[in-house]
């Protein structure tokens, strides 16, 4: 017989687990909090009006708090949980049965200390009042407590694997094509690129979700240029190419990557951005190593990593460099774990085991005619992080050569 999946109510105190707090509070109200309800497992057609909190202790028996009207709603949500529910309908009676649960105690709930971390905080600053008047001792941020219930399953990596093999071999064909339209005197445009990479999607059965980022020249500068429509450029010699390239497998978590190339050699000055972006990229997978091998998992935080790189990007280029170093990877493209950020927020929480991160630093120096952006995934296996997409370890050069010995150099490989 197969065991019964633990029930959200459990996984919400395995998680508490090891921590130093008495207990997590979810709250929502008309879905203000998605957090909430997908940690409680609560279908996206139930119908609750009414404002409500789940109190899970670290140890003892939970407690639901629900107005009286949804009373038999939530007998159906909860079936089969070990969970005490207690009704309120006037505003005084939720403060009692608030106090009943939070006077006294460290709670968590999802709210970030100053915002700092926005994709945590989603309960409001009048709730958070409230339930400190009710006598809650601390209330400190869920962030890291949230992150248990993104892990990824064996089949989700699997997916993922997939989704990354066949953007290695889109972004092949995407070059490929550049390649030998500029050897052949022939015009390619954007919106051509873009085509081949959807196609390539579309036949391995998966999706983008939106159309893929290709860009040429001055428009790889803007971070989330998309062509579309009469916004599409045609490739002259002299330009860079900034190829952002994402897939999934319907349900399970996207593969995200970017690579880059120029028209003929490249200059002096595109040469010398490539290596800043390049040893940013390698100076946060190296942290990472290292950080793994000293402690394991459990205390590098994301913005350590974003820091790392800036640092090893240099002062002529990092000035130019204008969003985080990484997100997080889940079914949404950016999912909802720790980014590798200390620009945008500045992300305390720690590196998960069973999640994945890119790793894009990126310099988008604005009037030089170029932006240069180099993408990785990183799976956050138990045993170490291990990098699932290919690295980059050179700019493809476009239209000279053999395309065997471009893509060689591209990836540091002999022809």
């Amino acid at each position: 017989m197969t065991p019964a999946s633990p029930s959200p109510l459990d996984r919400m105190r395995s998680a508490l687990q090891g921590t130093d707090l008495d207990g997590w509070l979810l709250y929502d109200f008309q879905g203000l909090n998605p957090h909430a309800r997908r940690v409680l497992g609560i279908p996206a057609g139930a119908h609750l009006t009414r404002r409500f909190f789940v109190w899970v202790p670290r140890a003892g028996r939970a407690v639901l708090l629900h107005h009286h009207i949804e009373g038999g709603t939530w007998e159906g949500l909860t079936a089969g949980w070990d969970i005490e529910r207690r009704s309120f309908g006037s505003h005084a009676e939720l403060d009692a049965r608030l106090r009943g649960v939070v006077a006294g105690q460290r709670v968590a709930m999802e709210y970030s200390p100053l915002g700092a971390v926005p994709y945590v905080g989603r309960v409001d600053a009048g709730t958070l009042e409230r339930v400190r008047e009710a006598g809650a001792a601390e209330v400190v941020s869920s962030a890291d407590l949230l992150q248990a219930f993104l892990v990824w399953s064996a089949e989700d990596l699997a997916a993922h694997r997939r989704a990354a093999d066949v953007l290695m071999r889109a972004k092949d064909d995407a070059f490929r094509l550049i390649h030998e339209r500029l050897r052949a005197g022939e015009p390619v445009t954007e919106l051509d690129v873009q085509a081949v990479i959807e196609r390539a999607i579309a036949a391995a059965g998966m999706t983008s979700g939106h159309p893929v980022n290709v860009s040429f020249g001055a428009n790889a500068a803007d971070p989330h240029y998309q062509p579309e429509g009469a916004r599409n450029a045609a490739l002259r010699h002299g330009d860079c190419v900034l190829i952002d390239l994402w897939a999934q497998e319907e349900g399970r978590p996207f593969a995200d990557v970017t690579w880059v190339g120029y028209a003929g050699e490249p200059t002096d000055e595109y040469h010398s951005a490539w290596e800043a972006v390049r040893g940013a990229r390698d100076a946060a997978l190296t942290l990472l190593g290292e950080r793994y091998a000293a402690e394991g998992w459990g205390r590098l935080q994301g913005w350590e990593l974003d820091r790392a790189a800036r640092d090893a990007m240099g002062p002529t280029w990092e000035p130019h460099f204008l969003h985080r170093t990484g997100h997080d990877l889940g079914v949404s493209l950016h999912g909802a774990g720790a980014n590798l950020d200390d620009y945008e927020t500045h992300d305390t929480r720690t590196l998960t085991p069973g999640l994945a991160v890119t790793v894009e630093p990126g310099t988008y120096p604005r009037g030089r005619g170029f932006g240069i952006r180099s993408e990785v995934d990183v799976f956050l296996a138990p045993q170490g992080p291990q990098v699932t997409t290919q690295l980059q370890r050179e700019p493809f050069v476009l239209g000279v050569g053999e395309w065997g010995a471009v893509r060689a150099a591209a990836l540091g490989e002999s022809s």
